[in-house]
């Protein structure tokens, strides 16, 4: 479960990266709140407070 929600903020944090022009206006703010995201997410998983997979 750990590894598909990593994989989704990812991907998340791809996309909210301020490349077109309608977010332009937006700064950093989507792509650093999904970055601080990840990064909680990663110690919860060095932790293991998250489990990697389902077995």
């Amino acid at each position: 479960m750990g590894l598909i929600l990593l994989i989704i903020l990812v991907l998340l944090l791809l996309g909210g990266l301020p490349t077109w022009g309608y977010s332009r206006d937006w700064g950093y703010g989507p792509s650093g709140i999904l970055g601080l995201l990840v990064v909680v997410l990663l110690i919860m998983l060095l932790f293991n407070m998250v489990p990697w997979g389902y077995g």
